[in-house]
């Protein structure tokens, strides 16, 4: 309610919740956290494989501030070059002129909020204004998570969490083993299943996202 209304305030028409931790991801639909863009323009966003034309990322994660530009800018005056494909889907979604800002979770998380709507640019006064509500949007965004993950039963059986205990604290597979009184393939089994639950490569990212997401301490 609070961004729809922060949206409208400053004549803009949607707003964007990204999730920015995977440096690897190929489609922008899987970055999507909460949008109130319609799911067709990510659908043909992913489908012509935008993402990896697009220049922008980059400027707004090296930025503390927020950053604003727009397509309705003449060409010579623009920070940088606009995909034809990116800038041909914005028009015809009213994607005219955007902001953006790169905000960070108390877990080490990245995220980018972003607001889009078919007006001029933004003053330097109303990107002042904008920063210091999205800051204060996002504290309240991780207040209702972190919340909601201490209601939250763990995606992880206690014998998943006993050996992804004992690995974060560097023992192998043979040793967890013994200490638990499981076979080797047992504990394997456990850390694959760990694995495929919190979406990792392998245990040491488990074992990362795990501690982020305070599963183990």
């Amino acid at each position: 309610m609070t961004l729809r209304r922060v949206t409208h305030e400053f004549s803009l028409q949607h707003v964007t919740l990204l999730s920015v931790n995977n440096p690897d991801e190929k489609l922008l639909s899987r970055m999507i956290v909460q949008s109130s863009i319609p799911d067709a323009y990510f659908a043909e966003f992913d489908r012509k494989h935008l993402l990896e034309k697009c220049a922008i990322a980059d400027i707004i994660l090296q930025s503390k501030l927020p950053f604003c530009w727009s397509i309705g800018d003449p060409l010579p005056s623009r920070p940088f070059a606009i995909d034809s494909g990116i800038e041909d889907i914005q028009r015809r979604y009213g994607l005219i002129t955007s902001v953006a800002m790169t905000l960070h979770s108390l877990e080490g998380e990245r995220f980018i909020l972003r607001f889009d709507g078919a007006r001029p640019r933004l003053t330097q006064v109303e990107l002042n204004e904008i920063g210091m509500i999205t800051l204060h949007a996002f504290d309240m965004f991780e207040k209702i998570r972190r919340d909601q993950r201490k209601t939250a039963p763990s995606p992880l059986t206690t014998r998943e969490l006993e050996v992804l205990r004992w690995t974060a604290q560097g023992k192998t597979s043979a040793e967890i083993g013994q200490i638990l009184t499981l076979s080797d393939h047992t504990v394997n089994a456990y850390m694959t299943n760990a694995i495929k639950k919190l979406d990792c490569v392998n245990r040491t990212q488990l074992v990362a996202k795990a501690l982020r997401l305070r599963l183990i301490a």
